[in-house]
């Protein structure tokens, strides 16, 4: 093992030339327009999955409130992830698919006209999502599970586009 420090220098750009944790400087970046989608799965019991889509859950309406949440999540990543810039983000979107009777795949695409992307921001908003609407049907189903948080696609930005290829899966 390396007693190299991480710097900049050798590639990790989020540590300084002691190795020490830092946020990037993106002020001499140029402003585009970068958007990311990225999507969790939930694997629920069929019972859980029809009474979603029945809205016949006791605590409400579970993919508007995820909806929702999805989007605040996305606004406040910031908060959340040490190194993150603040962004104020241009638009938020959540999709929700039936994959089959007992997975929900939610897609959460986020845009912003600025200096640094917004992975990061659909990632945790897709998170979000998904532990919202395991939070709101725990109480009928306790062995739902949240699987594949994943960077669907990136655009814009230094770095180019991004698409995920399922073919070169883990």
């Amino acid at each position: 093992m390396s007693s190299e420090k991480p710097t900049a220098a050798n590639g990790l750009s989020h540590v300084d030339e002691t190795g020490a944790a830092r946020m990037v400087d993106v002020g001499e970046k140029p402003i585009s327009r970068r958007t990311a989608t990225a999507t969790v799965t939930c694997r629920m019991l069929p019972e859980t999955a029809e009474r979603i889509q029945q809205n016949s859950l006791k605590k409400g309406d579970v993919l508007s409130v995820a909806r929702l949440a999805a989007i605040q999540a996305a606004k406040r990543t910031d908060e959340l992830i040490p190194l993150c810039h603040s962004l104020p983000l241009d638009g938020v979107t959540v999709d929700f698919q039936w994959l089959d009777q007992k997975r929900l795949k939610i897609s959460v695409t986020v845009s912003v006209t600025g200096r640094t992307g917004v992975e990061m921001e659909a990632m945790v908003g897709a998170s979000i999502a998904g532990l919202t609407v395991y939070d709101m049907c725990k109480a009928v189903d306790r062995s739902m599970s949240l699987e594949e948080v994943v960077l669907e696609s990136k655009s814009g930005g230094t770095r180019g586009d991004y698409r995920r290829d399922a073919s070169t899966e883990q």
